[in-house]
């Protein structure tokens, strides 16, 4: 059976604070939201919408579409993600690419979701689109 990969309407963006800096918005909006932090940095994707004006010091990039991978997927599976990631690199697509505990995330370009979509359909996947009341919103 085809992996199925649900594309969500909302725009997102991911930004870089300094280390050790919160957020002094709220990020956690739906579909999709994370922070990660490493000594050199914070980075929070969250809905385009959220983000406020004015940040400094913050990069931002995007927007980005979300795609999720429809699970839960095996912890001991093998191979899902390099076989999601396959065809958008060899269309030359860049991502940003997420797991959590329970399934994959990738985030596309804007501009680049319908390259992406034929590229995984081409692969045998699913690809369908969520609605924004599905999407949390």
């Amino acid at each position: 059976m085809p992996l199925h990969l649900m594309l969500h309407p909302e725009d997102l963006s991911i930004l870089r604070f300094p280390p050790e800096q919160e957020p002094a918005f709220d990020w956690t909006g739906a579909p999709f939201a994370s922070l990660s932090r490493t000594p050199e940095e914070t980075s929070v994707v969250c809905r385009t919408d959220a983000v406020p004006g004015g940040l400094r010091g913050v990069r931002t990039e995007g927007p980005f579409k979300v795609v999720e991978v429809a699970g839960p997927l095996e912890f001991g599976a093998v191979g899902v993600f390099h076989g999601i990631i396959g065809p958008l690199a060899d269309s030359g697509i860049p991502i940003l690419g997420f797991s959590t505990f329970d399934t994959d995330w990738i985030l596309l370009p804007v501009r680049r979701v319908a390259e992406a979509e034929e590229a995984w359909r081409r692969a045998g996947f699913v690809v369908t689109p969520t609605s924004l009341s599905a999407g949390g919103a």
